[in-house]
């Protein structure tokens, strides 16, 4: 029988093997095993007697090319000159293929498209049982048994065979060194805390996420800190329903977003951190740890979310002299009113209100503070001073924000309303009221522009075309953005007591941020900030005012 006979029958043989496979599924009886065995064996066979016909073309071509250098040797001298005068002469015979090849170095896939290549986020909102199994069908797996194991939306996930139980983890975490330039006292004041290089682990955040259905419970440790590393916490542990179509409802301790600029999620930041004036807001009844029940719905336009708060994860153990928790909400509404290729509007607004605060020892106080928008440790400049007498908090305001192609430009403002009680044996304290916003825009260099997530009705990282590689002259995405933000926190004299006023601090930023892939961040930032003086920071650190430069970097994963 000749070679290619053999060939042809031993092909129908396996295809019709593998129908009788396909027939009996699964069955593991000793039939089927012997019928496993029969198909190995002749699908090695096939490969075998495929090298050897190869091996047999690539002889008989090499014959071909050494009779024609023959034929050549003794071609006539004219057919030679016939050459020479632009003749042609047959070919020598067909160009022989090598049946072993050097490897040719693999291109990376892609390119990619925009949503694809996006930074993989970690604390997204918990997604419906629908939309985790269409992800799950679309991932590449490995099943045993009865249980797959996949990456869907990039995150190593355990599941059942037919995804009602799910078990899926993730990270991230950022690592921040730098330190602060020109940052030393004036004659008279305290020296502070300024290093002139520091590191801190600002967020290590390992996410576990276990699904039975529509039920999910998310579990996130915090091994980072907002100023030095070396605490352990919780950022988030709460249970969430999603059955309902594009809803979300959340019971424990969760970070409700009123911001926009909260709202992008902290791996997808333009900065290292958010402005001083939404750090300060999202404080009152939100930020991280927060314990809330409440739920967020969003359409392809629009979102709108409603939270019901009370005190953080750990106050009552910081302070051991609280006596009354606080009580709190949060409220946002946001649209997309335009959107095309080429534009996207936002506009929202947000609410939140503290309708009480702690009460210890010292009564209800409440101070708003916040660093220099690079935390790496130093003392807090920006200060309203103790206000003593605190009934109520609130703050409110717009949002809004413009991408035209690989441009963004946005902006947010906010009104601190402080409502206080009578003194001891005395009349009713003033009303106070604070101010502040912020202007960001940033560009995209490399790669896809910063794209809108209806989901969480904000701009999220620019997207990845090609995964980093010199060699194919690849370099993943690259941004520059600036920034300049300002948080007024002085309204009256002696506001914090006899001889303390609030201040106000101006911050100008720049920086660039580098996606290798999107898992991979670098960030660089620069600043200068410039901050009145108030007695209210302890230690005398800001009697004359305080004006610096900082440069720091991160380095950041998530998956």
């Amino acid at each position: 029988m000749s070679v290619p006979v053999r060939f042809v029958l031993l092909a129908a043989s396996s295809l019709a093997a593998g129908g009788m496979m396909c027939g009996k599924a699964y069955a593991e009886d000793p039939e089927v095993r012997a019928l496993r065995g029969e198909l190995a064996a002749m699908r090695r066979e096939v490969a075998q007697m495929r090298q050897e016909m190869l091996a047999q073309k690539h002889e008989r071509h090499h014959a071909t090319r050494v009779s024609a250098r023959g034929a050549n040797a003794t071609r006539p001298a004219h057919d030679t000159e016939s050459a020479a005068h632009g003749v042609r002469i047959a070919d020598a015979g067909p160009e022989v293929t090598p049946v072993f090849s050097e490897v040719t170095p693999r291109r990376p896939p892609g390119p990619r498209r925009a949503s694809e290549g996006r930074l993989s986020p970690t604390d997204l909102p918990a997604e419906s049982w629908a939309a985790f199994r269409a992800a799950t069908n679309e991932n590449e797996e490995v099943q045993i048994g009865g249980i797959r194991v996949g990456f869907p939306n990039w995150r190593p996930t355990i599941s059942s065979s037919d995804s009602v139980y799910a078990f899926s983890a993730g990270i991230l975490a950022q690592l921040d060194f730098g330190g602060f330039l020109g940052a030393g006292p004036r004659a008279g004041e305290g020296k502070g805390k300024f290093p002139s290089f520091a590191q801190n682990a600002r967020r290590i955040r390992p996410n576990f996420t276990w699904r039975y259905r529509n039920w999910v419970l998310t579990v996130t440790p915090e091994f980072g800190s907002s100023t030095t590393d070396g605490s352990v916490g919780l950022f988030e542990a709460s249970l969430n329903y999603t059955r309902l179509r594009n809803t979300v409802l959340t019971v424990g301790y969760f970070q409700p977003r009123m911001e926009e600029e909260s709202a992008e999620r902290s791996g997808a930041f333009e900065f290292l951190e958010r402005p001083a004036i939404v750090d300060i807001v999202r404080n009152i009844a939100s930020g991280a740890g927060r314990f809330s029940i409440g739920g967020e719905h969003h359409e392809k336009r629009w979102l709108a979310n409603f939270y019901f708060t009370g005190q953080k994860f750990g106050d009552r153990n910081k302070d051991s002299t609280i006596t009354d928790t606080q009580t709190g909400a949060v409220t946002r509404i946001a649209g997309r009113p335009y959107a095309s290729r080429d534009i996207d509007v936002h506009v929202g607004a947000g609410a939140t209100a503290a309708f009480k605060v702690s009460q210890n020892t010292n009564g209800r106080q409440y101070t708003l503070t916040n660093n220099t928008e690079i935390p790496l440790g130093e003392t807090n400049l920006l200060t309203s001073g103790v206000l003593s007498n605190v009934a109520q908090i609130w703050a409110a305001g717009p949002q809004l924000a413009v991408r035209w192609k690989k441009l963004l430009v946005k902006g947010e403002y906010y009104h601190i309303g402080v409502l206080r009680g009578r003194q001891d044996g005395g009349g009713r304290l003033p009303s106070l009221g604070f101010d502040g916003w912020y202007v960001a825009a940033n560009y995209t260099l490399l790669g896809h522009g910063r794209g809108y997530n209806s989901q969480i009705a904000a701009f999220t990282t620019p997207g990845v075309e090609y995964d980093f590689d010199p060699v194919h002259n690849h370099w993943g995405a690259l941004e520059v953005s600036g920034r300049w933000s300002v948080a007024d926190m002085s309204d009256l004299a002696d506001q914090g007591g006899k001889g303390v006023n609030g201040n106000q601090q101006t911050s100008w930023q720049a920086g660039f941020n580098w996606y290798p892939n999107r898992h991979i961040k670098f960030m660089l930032d620069y600043e200068r900030y410039i901050v009145s003086r108030s007695k209210g920071v302890s230690g005398g650190v800001n009697l004359f005012g305080r004006n610096g430069n900082v440069i720091v970097g991160r380095v950041q994963t998530s998956f």
